[in-house]
């Protein structure tokens, strides 16, 4: 009888913290602040979202006691607006899109990976830069060698060679043979098999370098005199600007 008295009491608190959680809930996620309902945040039960505020909330507090999400408040009012309305942003589609992989939201990850701005990226874009060899490390070798050529510079340059079939890069290393320069300085995309063009992938390139913070731009490579073949089939200067 003594033992059943002792946990009553603990019994109790527990009972309490898993189950008297406001229907209102005060949030801050990022340093901007919300307020819903306990059963908007809940409403889709396999979310990790859902989960944070199902049976004792697994998150810490602030100052003033709103719950504490770490991520970036500027984009939660579109997640919330969803889940109060259903209506799926058309704006900060990218970034929105993100957040909705970090809650873990299914129903709006796929309506957002159906809008043209996700679309295009994961199932035009991305599906085509997946069949171009060595794409990323191929970028990142771009910006090393640019940022071991810019010391006391306003500028430095890659040189690129972009084939797009095999017959290509077959030339292509022909035409780098006849090159005054240092071969391993040359940074060679494709061959590859997918719809898009030359361009299409140099733009590509651009976007991405873009999206690392770098200020790049390009145009075809002016080969020395008696160069072998016509610079512009292979070659561009991609051209990194640091002030």
């Amino acid at each position: 009888m003594s033992i059943s008295s002792e946990h009553k009491p603990l019994g109790k608190q527990v009972t309490g913290s898993l189950h008297t959680l406001s229907p209102i809930v005060e949030l801050n996620v990022g340093g901007e602040m919300y307020t819903t309902t306990l059963s908007t945040l809940k409403k889709h039960p396999g979310s990790k979202l859902a989960e944070m505020f199902t049976g004792q909330p697994k998150l810490r507090t602030d100052s003033e006691g709103r719950f504490f999400i770490d991520r970036p408040g500027t984009y939660f009012k579109y997640i919330l607006e969803y889940l109060r309305s259903n209506q799926v942003p058309t704006q900060c589609v990218q970034d929105v899109y993100k957040e909705a992989l970090f809650y873990d939201i299914e129903p709006l990850i796929k309506q957002l990976e159906n809008s043209p701005q996700i679309f295009g990226e994961l199932v035009a874009r991305k599906q085509f830069l997946a069949r171009v060899p060595n794409y990323s490390e191929n970028i990142e070798l771009m910006i090393r060698i640019a940022r071991a050529e810019a010391v006391a510079s306003r500028r430095s340059s890659v040189i690129v060679c972009v084939v797009r079939t095999e017959e290509d890069a077959a030339r292509c290393q022909d035409a780098l043979n006849s090159l005054d320069m240092d071969k391993k300085s040359v940074v060679k995309f494709g061959p590859w098999k997918a719809a898009p063009s030359i361009s299409d992938l140099l733009d590509c390139i651009q976007m991405d370098v873009e999206a690392k913070g770098y200020k790049i731009s390009f145009q075809p490579h002016v080969a020395e005199k008696g160069f072998r073949f016509k610079s512009q089939d292979f070659f561009y200067k991609f051209l990194f600007t640091w002030w």
